[in-house]
């Protein structure tokens, strides 16, 4: 769709730079653009002072049906659940009026110069840190070091697109939200990564096996010469003909210097996409020696008196904070515990974490 001279409306400014780079792109093509989210204007602060320069119409703390049914075009937040058939009432009343929903991915994918130059990254627990290990890999190894990162990571490469060009590598974090819209557009990476997959975001979904759909998305649409890594748990998932597919495993050596196995296998997934980009494996460990990880994933903030302290609060499902457990000897952490209920059953890491820690403190909706 040609932007200049369209009314679209950005649903969901949120708090991580996605909403307002979406809306600073769609101003600078000439777009007509409404921010509205449900969240107070004191809640958004930081992301309306980005676009404090821009002329952007607010509706902030509320929504109104006749902003969705007059649009040209809605750009709707990856959390925000774009199903006909779902709870979002503004949705159905856009789709009901013929309004074109999107998002900012599927924005982003429409006006990337070469799909055969892009690498996307997807499962339940890993995908960030894989991502931001490819990223920091290419940076390091390329010729150009033309690398780059985004999607579920945060901000948005639609504030760079035109700048990308055919010889640049593209590598996306992508979310089950995003994976589902994308699959819409009948699009997926020329290499794919699937880390691992478990029960996640079953609020969102309805259900594992719509989650497992979403999911999928980053492999049905691959093309005869692309790239599926696929970690033990979808080992059994189905390519498309042509796909070159490779069981990812636990390597037989340490690859980078994070704790914890998972992270070792983490950055085979890494070092193999790096392959399929023509980085040999002792160039690819050299470029990864010094990668210290991302924020929030078993990040040391500080040490006293002999205690590690680890911020692993991005480990928002039971099988990644599992994963965290295992990198240290048993009865040695203290695991501070709970949160947002999204549906899981937390009964196996109740039970693993008695077995494993020292002490729990649980918090939250989940804490009981």
């Amino acid at each position: 769709m040609e932007l200049a001279g369209k009314r679209v409306v950005v649903m969901g400014l949120g708090r991580f730079g996605g909403g307002a780079g979406v809306a600073r792109y769609l101003v600078r093509q000439g777009a007509d653009v409404l921010v509205t989210d449900l969240s107070p204007p004191e809640k958004l602060g930081e992301s309306r002072a980005a676009l404090a320069d821009l002329p952007v119409t607010w509706r902030l703390g509320e929504h109104n049906v006749s902003d969705f049914t007059t649009a040209d075009l809605i750009v709707v937040n990856p959390a925000v659940s774009p199903h006909v058939q779902g709870g979002n009432r503004f949705l159905r009343a856009a789709q009901a009026a013929g309004v074109a929903l999107t998002s900012e991915i599927r924005l982003l994918v429409e006006r990337l110069p070469e799909r055969a130059r892009t690498i996307g990254i997807t499962g339940t627990a890993g995908k960030s840190t894989v991502t931001a290990m490819i990223g920091h890999m290419l940076a390091n190894t390329l010729p150009n070091g033309k690398a780059h990162v985004g999607g579920n990571l945060g901000g948005t490469l639609l504030d760079r697109v035109e700048t990308i060009s055919a010889d640049d590598w593209i590598v996306l974090e992508l979310s089950s939200f995003m994976l589902e819209g994308l699959a819409e557009d009948h699009w997926s990476p020329h290499i794919a990564l699937v880390t691992n997959i478990a029960p996640n975001h079953l609020d969102w979904h309805g259900d594992f096996s719509g989650y497992v759909r979403a999911k999928q998305a980053i492999l049905i649409h691959q093309q005869p010469g692309d790239t599926a890594l696929l970690g033990e748990s979808v080992s059994d998932w189905p390519t498309a003909p042509g796909v070159y597919r490779q069981l990812i495993e636990p390597p037989d050596h340490p690859l980078c210097r994070l704790p914890g196995e998972h992270n070792q296998l983490n950055a085979a997934f890494a070092v193999a996409a790096c392959a399929c980009v023509g980085i040999g494996p002792d160039e690819a460990a050299e470029a990864l020696a010094d990668f210290t990880g991302l924020p929030h994933r078993l990040q040391l903030v500080c040490e006293r008196a002999g205690v590690l302290y680890f911020n692993d609060s991005k480990a928002t499902t039971p099988e990644a904070a599992s994963l965290a457990l295992r990198s240290f000897r048993p009865g040695a952490v203290h695991l501070i515990v709970g949160g947002y209920d999204k549906g899981v059953d937390l009964k196996p890491l109740a039970a693993y974490a008695s077995q494993q820690c020292r002490a729990i403190y649980t918090l939250g909706a989940t804490g009981d």
